[in-house]
């Protein structure tokens, strides 16, 4: 390998020569039985098939008196219809008898319908008068009445493999009886921070010295993206311990911030390329140009290595389009980017350079897109006051003001 400190990258890949290779590398993890009440989240690794009907017993849709329909025919508010009050039926209390002609029990909404009664009537036509309840309304037979599997049928598939399970289908799970699903594992992910000036975030700044920014973002990411992470501290920029660092690592993704360019104190990636492979080093893209990546021999396969710049804006986009997609694919998510995407016509041009893909940081103002003229790697604060990215390819010389664009939004809602 050649060592690139101190002068320069002799080329760079292309960011879709990048792209494709980790999308035909990474592989999904494997199977782990998840508890129910930690599933919701996590990508189903099997497919669920009900073994119960759901409901597992005909009840009533509402509050009433549980008869047999052709009982209450003829029934009117200027005719009622006088039956035998016999008993009532609960929700998990069913009642024991059987209804027979000239008969009703009390029910209420979910309960059990009675032996023998195949409707309800609403408490709303009815009347209680010792010992009997008046009817003045009809109702059909199977009228205010849930059928036993109206819900699920047993034997059917409900959820496929490969869905990420939502609230409500922890709530279905619930109630077809299952305890645990088997899910994707999730990729264990250690972040590597590197570097002499740095201080543990929530730190002061003092001196020459800043606080670690960037292991707050990073971590918020990954959980965003179905990631484990594992407990991390800052590693000092010296060669023999961030090798043990790579070495010791139980992770199957780390990510090193920091330490990744052609800098004298850059030794991530030759200490990459020593113990395992360095992929790619050096990507066409702007920010992140110094990004890397790289695999590690260990566990059941190779461990990929992230090498992000250390400044905080290269930092973000270079784990938004390599690191990212990498963890969901592992975990069994799409490779495709989270964010919501939106078209608007730009307020002023971007200008961008052939032969490198350029995220662009931009406002969204009177629903116009507004590229944020800071274009400094290290300024943090430029992302904040974004609303999203424009990815602008690397055959595009920029694009033009009025130009309809899709913008990549970092939040959830429009702005």
């Amino acid at each position: 390998m050649r060592d690139v400190r101190m002068r320069g990258f002799a080329e760079r890949a292309d960011v879709e020569e990048v792209e494709a290779f980790l999308a035909g590398t990474v592989a999904r993890l494997g199977p782990e039985p998840v508890d129910l009440l930690a599933c919701v989240g996590r990508v189903l690794a099997e497919e669920v098939t009900s073994e119960f009907d759901v409901p597992g017993f005909a009840r009533s849709a509402m509050d009433g008196y549980a008869i047999r329909g052709e009982d209450s025919y003829g029934s009117s508010p200027y005719d009622p219809l006088r039956l035998e009050l016999i008993g009532e039926s609960l929700p998990g209390a069913l009642f024991a008898g059987r209804v027979e002609a000239g008969q009703a029990v009390r029910i209420m909404t979910g309960a059990p319908l009675p032996a023998g009664a195949d409707a309800v009537v609403m408490a709303e036509v009815c009347e209680e008068i010792q010992g009997a309840v008046e009817l003045r309304g009809a109702v059909a037979p199977r009228k205010n009445v849930g059928a036993a599997g109206e819900d699920i049928r047993a034997g059917t598939l409900v959820l496929e493999a490969g869905r990420r399970l939502r609230p409500q289908d922890g709530g279905l799970l619930a109630s077809i009886g299952v305890s645990s699903v088997a899910c994707v594992r999730r990729p264990r992910v250690q972040l590597l921070i590197t570097g002499d000036e740095l201080l543990p975030p929530g730190s002061r700044p003092e001196g020459a010295r800043i606080v670690d920014s960037n292991s707050v973002v990073l971590r918020a990411l990954v959980e965003r993206d179905g990631g484990e992470l594992i407990p991390h501290s800052i590693v000092p920029d010296r060669a023999e311990l961030i090798r043990s660092s790579l070495q010791d690592s139980e992770a199957e993704v780390l990510l090193v911030s920091g330490g990744s360019s052609v800098g004298q104190e850059d030794h991530a990636p030759r200490l990459v390329a020593e113990l395992g492979r360095l992929d790619f080093h050096g990507v066409a893209m702007r920010p992140s140009s110094p990004t890397g990546i790289g695999r590690l021999p260990g566990g059941e396969g190779d461990r990929f290595v992230f090498l992000l710049p250390g400044n905080p804006v290269s930092c973000l986009c270079a784990y938004e389009f390599f690191a990212g997609p990498s963890i969901r694919a592992m975990g069994g998510r799409p490779l495709e980017w989270p964010h919501r995407r939106v078209r608007l016509p730009l307020a002023r041009k971007i200008s961008s350079a052939i032969g490198r893909v350029d995220s662009v940081r931009v406002a969204v103002e009177k629903g116009r897109v507004v590229p944020i003229s800071t274009s400094g790697a290290s300024i943090l604060s430029s992302t904040v006051r974004a609303a999203g990215a424009v990815i602008v390819a690397r055959g595009c010389e920029g694009m033009p003001e009025g130009e309809e664009v899709e913008v990549l939004l970092y939040d959830e809602v429009t702005p």
